[in-house]
């Protein structure tokens, strides 16, 4: 066995790695950036070593500095984890001609299956079936236009180096088609370096299915079933689940057995994914299922076989790649139970799912028969320099609805504030009706977003707040001191003896004034009543405190995944106000890749104004409402801090 490996990675998978690594007895070395410091992938690896400053391309993505560090810490050998460098074939060479051990497959494979275009020519060579497309090496405007028109819309356009969902654009129509080639290739460019593309054919229901493979230095080359990874919001996967639904065990053999024989076609070591794409408008079949690529690497997901086969794939890597055979054979593997994982983001739905940064001051997880792998703790921060997923939510269950059950409920427990998170989001995706039915496809989301990300709350949180300021406000015969500081009539009303009174008190709910009165219907000592109306007149029943309201000041209450925040001492404006009034603020530190709009420009409500580029992504920000550039401070190329107004809008006339 390996005696010592450094973590060419970080976040959620380094502490993945660290923790097998440690089972097994291996000691592991962290490599960090500036911005990584305090990390707890920093604090429980058994050593750890600075390699640069934030950005990933003076720190992660620099071989030089990762190999350097190997050479200083004396490490045995490399792990790459996801992302970054793990599918970088250069790097693998070197730390193979560095004397160092490489956990993951051949150089040789990685090259072969790392341009998307090659390796559909040698799937089609090897018999693997693959979707209709156009890979060549014309990469002209006019050529492309030509191919796509040929294919008929809607076409894909796939960054060739790809992965991830980046580089890759839906186009539906020929006068969309050359924004959108823009656009992806300069995505790509910025990823990968390689801003060239191909095409292929949209299908119009299709579904996401992937085979986890593992192969061993000595010529066996195993599958641990299928995932379904269909459950995407722009290409990037939202929820992942093993196995697939509507699955049936002669498909599954023939999608099995196409997977097996791409990895051997390019001699291929250690774990690997082979992502197909399913036309499901029939129900899942052999024949309409095609490969689509190969990562050559340890997917995000793969907790989800892990947690169906009982394997651990980490485990398996390490032993692979010292040299040991493959712990099962194929006859030995057998499929348990359902498995799903969400990845929690810090993104905020409500606003187009844009990253959202900054300290973790209150950051829980749930805890019991849910599987957690997490990047961050409390006290921690995320920054815009990487990708936002700070977790995962793995669930297992003896079928597919116990499973969608348990991880609906698990996303609902998550509180994190006030970095935003997709929690409430995620909840809803694995409770809605169609996909505990097993209705999914790739549009699945698009279809339903509006629903999905819209805000939703009971009675609850507002109870929840009002009983944490009105709890104590009464002991024995004798009001306490008034919780409601700010209020006009400070204690007024509330006589002993006297006729019912009510009183008018300031309350906002995430920054928005919402009219609140209190009225004492009776009571004496700790046992007094209320009643309360909000807003629109509905009469609140049951007042009491929850859990999950935090703190003195401004009270946070958590429901579902959501938070609201209740301050009663609203005091009106403030930064909630900004859509209201016209000002397009910048989410968070970043580039502005382009803009689209002129000062004095009329506009429309959705309409992109400019596009920024941050934590890896490009972000497309849009008018709030139909109006008028009246102003315009952002420029192309320009960088921006959070916070910053890049325009101003005023309502149409």
């Amino acid at each position: 066995m390996i005696s010592s490996v450094l973590i060419a990675n970080r976040g959620e998978i380094a502490r993945r790695i660290i923790r097998t690594a440690r089972e097994l007895g291996v000691r592991t070395i962290a490599v960090y950036s500036e911005a990584d410091a305090d990390a707890p992938f920093v604090m429980e690896a058994d050593s750890a070593i600075l390699i640069g400053a934030a950005p990933a391309r003076e720190s992660y993505l620099v071989p030089e500095k990762i190999l350097a560090a190997a050479r200083q810490m004396g490490a045995e050998a490399i792990h790459p984890g996801y992302g970054f460098l793990s599918e970088n074939a250069d790097f693998a060479q070197a730390v193979l001609d560095a004397g160092l051990v490489w956990i993951g497959p051949p150089p040789s494979a990685i090259r072969a299956m790392g341009l998307k275009d090659a390796a559909k020519k040698l799937m089609i060579a090897a018999g693997v079936p693959t979707t209709p497309g156009y890979l060549g090496d014309d990469q002209s405007v006019e050529r492309l236009g030509k191919e796509a028109d040929a294919i008929g819309y809607p076409v894909l356009i796939k960054a060739v180096a790809g992965g991830g969902g980046k580089g890759m654009r839906k186009v539906l129509a020929a006068a969309d088609f050359a924004e959108a080639l823009a656009s992806c290739q300069r995505e790509a460019a910025a990823s990968f370096g390689d801003q060239r593309v191909l095409l292929e054919k949209y299908v119009t229901r299709p579904r996401h299915i992937e085979v986890q493979v593992f192969g061993d230095s000595h010529g066996n080359v195993v599958h641990l079933f299928e995932r379904d990874c269909s459950l995407q919001r722009r290409h990037q996967k939202v929820i992942e689940e093993a196995p697939a639904p509507g699955m049936d065990e002669a498909t599954r053999q023939a999608v099995c057995a196409a997977a097996v024989k791409a990895a051997k076609a390019v001699n291929y070591v250690g774990a690997g994914t082979v992502e197909f794409i399913a036309d499901a408008s029939e129900g899942l079949r052999a024949d309409r299922i095609w490969f689509m690529e190969m990562n050559t690497r340890l997917q995000v997901e793969h907790p989800v076989t892990e947690m169906v086969t009982g394997q651990d794939l980490v485990e398996w890597q390490l032993r692979v790649a010292s040299g040991e055979p493959l712990p099962l054979e194929q006859d030995e593997i057998e499929l348990d139970g359902w498995a799903m994982e969400a990845r929690l983001y810090a993104e905020n739905p409500v606003t187009g799912f844009l990253p959202s940064t900054g300290k973790l001051k209150h950051f829980r997880l749930p805890e019991g028969d849910v599987r957690v792998d997490s990047a961050v703790e409390e006290g921690g921060e995320v920054t815009p320099f990487y990708d936002p997923m700070i977790a995962k939510l793995i669930a297992h269950g003896v079928d597919r609805e116990d499973a969608a059950h348990r991880l609906a409920e698990a996303c609902g427990l998550v509180e994190v504030w006030p970095v935003k998170t997709n929690a409430a989001f995620l909840a809803k995706c694995a409770s809605h009706p169609d996909f505990v039915e097993g209705l999914v496809d790739t549009g699945f989301i698009e279809a339903r977003l509006d629903d999905l990300v819209e805000r939703t709350f009971s009675d609850a949180p507002t109870l929840a707040a009002i009983g944490q300021r009105l709890e104590g406000f009464m002991d024995a015969d004798q009001p306490k001191a008034d919780p409601f500081v700010s209020a006009p009539s400070r204690l007024l009303g509330f006589r002993m003896n006297a006729p019912r009174a009510a009183m008018d008190l300031p309350m906002s709910i995430d920054g928005r004034k919402v009219p609140l009165r209190v009225a004492l219907a009776g009571g004496r000592g700790d046992d007094w009543s209320w009643d309360i109306t909000v807003e629109d007149g509905r009469a609140l029943d049951d007042v009491d405190v929850l859990p999950g309201a935090h703190g003195d000041g401004p009270l946070r209450v958590f429901e579902g995944g959501d938070v609201q925040e209740f301050d009663f001492s609203y005091q009106g404006g403030g930064a909630h106000s900004a859509a209201s009034d016209g000002a397009i603020l910048s989410p968070m530190p970043g580039k502005i890749v382009s803009v689209a709009v002129e000062a004095g420009q009329s506009v429309v409500k959705g309409q992109t104004l400019l596009t920024l580029e941050a934590m890896k992504m490009e972000h497309a920000l849009a008018a709030p409402f139909d109006g008028v550039v009246a102003e315009l401070s952002a420029t192309a190329g320009g960088q921006v801090s959070e916070g910053v107004v890049l325009a101003r809008l005023e309502p149409a006339a």
